[in-house]
């Protein structure tokens, strides 16, 4: 009787095992993208304080640049300097070629739709989004529009004679596989 446990013993270890590890494996990213915010807002209390390019922690090359943040969806997020993959996966980047956010221009935004940018799905015309410069100066944007794009027939306007605001983000939000041709772009024109 006893050689029967030691095999059921062990095939349920090794399930136990396999369950914690794909548990860690979901939790991975999210976890990941909640601490990361932690240290940047951390960084963005230091720029505020008057320090330049205040890294988030040692090896960053991004600091925070903007705070983006909407009552209706309950956000408060740091952007980060820079779009790249590296960037992102630790929160929403500001594209350099644009505007900064409160100039006149299109301050652009890319976020993930799993993580950060998942809260867009539910944003709607008219509401309202707030900025938070480097600076410290507040500014107000209204959403005035909701939109799909294939990326591989169109492109972002970057130049434009109002204090514009777009966030971009992947679609579907529940797409399989990451990546795909298809953004979703929410616009807002600033207000104040």
């Amino acid at each position: 009787m006893a050689g029967i446990f030691k095999p059921g013993r062990l095939v349920v270890s090794a399930l136990l095992c396999l369950g914690f590890w794909q548990f860690g494996q979901g939790a991975y990213i999210p976890a990941k993208a909640w601490l990361a915010q932690e240290l940047m807002q951390r960084a963005w209390i230091r720029t505020g304080a008057g320090e330049e390019r205040a890294v988030p922690w040692p090896w960053a090359d991004t600091w925070p640049v903007a705070r983006l943040t909407s009552k209706a969806r309950d956000v408060d997020l740091i952007v980060l300097a820079g779009g790249s993959g590296r960037t992102l996966a630790f929160g929403p980047g500001h594209l350099g070629a644009s505007a900064m956010p409160g100039e006149v221009g299109n301050a652009i935004i890319g976020g993930h739709r799993d993580t950060h940018f998942q809260f867009l799905k539910n944003v709607e015309v008219g509401e309202l989004l707030g900025i938070e410069t480097a600076r410290g100066q507040r500014h107000l944007y209204k959403v005035v529009g909701v939109d799909i794009v294939d990326s591989r027939k169109g492109a972002l306007v970057l130049d434009t004679n109002a204090a514009m605001l777009t966030l971009v983000t992947c679609y579907p939000f529940d797409a399989l596989e990451a990546g795909g041709p298809l953004r979703y772009v929410v616009t807002a024109r600033m207000m104040f």
